[in-house]
């Protein structure tokens, strides 16, 4: 990690990321407890996120992070993918937030609410005080069932992609997702309408297959 800050103290920036790392590390500890470590292997992930989430402009072209598309934060079971972005909420004022909503709890919703659920994370996304859309992170993406309401089936996931997809497009409509799923399981799972709209919704941030369960 410290050729990668001395890279960066070379480029103009607002932000000096040592102390945004620093920060990091210690609002992890603060949340997740004193385990909680970042790693070496982990800096260019943790770094791309901070960006993104800092909205700084001038490493984001040199970084590859379009500021413009949300973030799709994928990796293995354990590798730290919740955590990271429960800790990024901290780099943003409350205006420009996300809300973090299990995929599981979406389909255990539908499966009492039916199609208001959806309703929740769509068309009635939206800031009744500015109209402002609302920024949702869906944590384990993949991970939910399909689920029936009054015999109805739904993959609940896949229909609420494809409708902030369109308002994405019409409403600058944000979204952020977590995920074990590789390209190829998305498009199994949702099919390559869902894959395809993926492109223009999210920034791919890929931690390694390899990397490791820091659960313990």
């Amino acid at each position: 990690m410290h050729s990668l800050m001395q890279q960066i103290k070379t480029t103009p920036s607002l932000y000096d990321y040592t102390e945004v790392l620093t920060f990091i590390q210690c609002k992890g500890r603060e949340l997740f407890g004193k385990k909680f470590l970042l790693l070496e292997s982990d800096s260019l992930i943790v770094l791309k996120l901070s960006i993104y989430f800092l909205n700084d402009e001038a490493l984001a072209d040199i970084y590859q992070v379009d500021l413009s598309k949300g973030i799709m934060l994928s990796g293995p079971v354990g590798c730290g993918k919740t955590s990271l972005m429960y800790i990024m909420k901290y780099l943003l004022n409350n205006e420009s937030n996300f809300i973090i909503k299990s995929v599981l709890v979406i389909a255990s919703d539908f499966s009492r609410d039916g199609y208001d659920t959806l309703l929740r994370y769509t068309r009635l996304s939206f800031n009744p005080i500015n109209n402002r859309p609302t920024t949702f992170c869906f944590d384990d993406v993949g991970l939910e069932p399909l689920v029936q309401y009054y015999g109805n089936q739904c993959n609940t996931m896949s229909e609420i992609l494809l409708s902030r997809y369109d308002y994405f497009q019409q409403h600058h409509m944000l979204t952020h997702i977590t995920t074990n799923l590789s390209a190829t399981e998305i498009q199994e799972r949702y099919g390559i309408r869902v894959r395809s709209r993926m492109r223009e919704l999210f920034n791919l941030i890929a931690f390694d297959k390899t990397t490791i369960d820091k659960r313990k």
